[in-house]
């Protein structure tokens, strides 16, 4: 990963879940905070005086007084669920003559469906997605650039997986980070270390049986985070290795089914399912998010948008995050580019929508308010969350030793819509006995020609 992507990362806190609000859904890759704790600062130089007088002026067509109304499809994930409010009121404060109207959909769920039906119809004036869905939605041509006045308020890095062809379709906002979370006060009564290795972890998983601890806390009733989680694995046993592999699947060079590597990224699905509780299949992420904090389970494997519940729970939980091993014993700590925002290149209301990215690029405030209702990290320059994260100290020392990777190499070269949600089906498929592990990578290589956005 580049070095620019990992000052980015120290300046870091993380994210949460909720599935409540507009249209409230699932992640993959959420609600309130508590007392400040300060982050490294970022890592780059300051704007030059001049840049930082342009930034604050209007766009061109700002305050000629015209009523707007812009249309905003948002798929969300679970920290996001109320964030549109926080960005009406701040954009009316600056902006009375534009208003938004919003369709909110959970990211995982309806917002790919709903993009394929806009594709046929006109985009809506805004689409706040993730980072990866700009290589999808770039690729057929209905995206607007987005202007360097804006881009260059967020981080050089958070351009890398948002830029098409030599054009920049995205903003990048914030970020999530994806690992093993662990409940620091049992592993410290129980002598356990930080597991580098399958060995390691599966000496914890036993020591966890004999003591009638559950290994880890999960809820495989949402797709998406075995999908989620799925792909944390793959990235640390096969993306790592083989950072083509996704092209190499589609020339028939690899498979699942063929594959080693790709199938013990499977298989690590059955380790969570044999060691956590047996209703794992019905219970939703804030049941799971509680069991953790009350002390029911020792591990759980997610992404940032836990610490939301995290903390509603229980603000003094002391919780810390560690990369699920791999075969090899070097895995590294997830980052992903969580919420891009993109425009249609088909905007009847350019000079609008360029109010609306001058808000979210140029509104520090905001920006903290939404960083710290969401629990993630910051993507923009000078701007940090200000909620206490006991996990920071752990990503801090991974990211000092180059130990973060971000998936979205792994998500670009295998699509979330149509690939890795379906994959996700046929596990917990698998996983509750209706097809058997042969069928589920079977079923994958099938669809490689969903794979891809190409």
């Amino acid at each position: 990963m580049k070095k620019k992507l990992l000052s980015a990362i120290l300046c870091s806190a993380m994210a949460a879940s909720v599935l409540t609000g507009c249209g409230g859904s699932s992640d993959d890759g959420g609600a309130a905070s508590a007392p400040a704790e300060d982050s490294a600062p970022v890592a780059e130089e300051a704007a030059p005086a001049e840049e930082t007088a342009a930034e604050e002026e209007a766009p061109a067509a700002a305050a000629d007084g015209e009523e707007v109304t812009l249309t905003v499809l948002a798929g969300q994930s679970t920290t996001d669920a109320g964030i549109e409010d926080m960005i009406d009121e701040a954009l009316a404060a600056k902006y009375p003559n534009i208003t938004l109207e919003w369709e909110c959909t959970g990211w995982d769920g309806e917002f790919h469906p709903k993009m394929q039906q806009y594709l046929q119809s006109g985009l809506p004036d805004i689409i706040i997605g993730k980072a990866q869905d700009v290589a999808t939605y770039a690729s057929q041509g209905v995206l607007g650039e987005i202007d360097s006045t804006y881009l260059d308020r967020g981080l050089d890095a958070a351009r890398e997986n948002v830029t098409f062809d030599g054009k920049t379709y995205g903003l990048v906002y914030n970020a999530l980070y994806q690992g093993v979370y662990y409940n620091k006060a049992m592993f410290a009564e129980n002598g356990w270390s930080v597991p580098t290795t399958q060995a390691e972890l599966q000496a914890i998983v036993d020591d966890c049986n004999a003591k009638g601890i559950i290994p880890f806390a999960s809820h495989m009733v949402d797709t998406w985070s075995i999908g989620n989680v799925t792909m944390q694995f793959m990235m640390n046993d096969v993306f790592n290795n083989t950072p083509d592999w996704g092209d190499k699947f589609r020339a028939g060079e690899v498979s699942f089914s063929e594959d080693e590597a790709a199938q013990t990224a499977y298989s690590y699905n059955k380790l969570i399912f044999d060691n956590t509780y047996p209703e794992t299949f019905s219970t939703e992420q804030t049941d799971c998010d509680a069991r953790m904090v009350l002390g029911e389970a020792a591990m759980k494997v997610s992404g940032s948008w836990s610490i939301q519940n995290f903390l509603d729970i229980d603000e003094n939980f002391d919780f810390g995050i560690f990369p699920f091993p791999n075969q090899t014993g070097d895995s590294k700590l997830i980052f992903e580019p969580n919420i891009a925002i993109m425009t249609s290149a088909e905007t009847e209301h350019q000079d609008a929508v360029n109010c609306v990215l001058d808000v979210l690029s140029g509104d520090k405030d905001l920006a903290v308010e939404i960083l710290d209702f969401t629990k993630t990290a910051s993507m923009l320059k000078d701007v940090a969350p200000t909620f206490p994260n006991p996990s920071q100290t752990d990503i801090d020392e991974y990211a000092a030793k180059g130990m973060i990777v971000d998936v979205t190499l792994g998500n670009n070269q295998l699509v979330w819509g149509g690939f890795q949600e379906e994959n996700a089906a046929d596990i917990a498929a698998y996983l509750q006995g209706d097809i058997s592990f042969e069928d589920c990578l079977a079923a994958s290589d099938a669809r490689v020609s969903s794979s891809s956005v190409q």
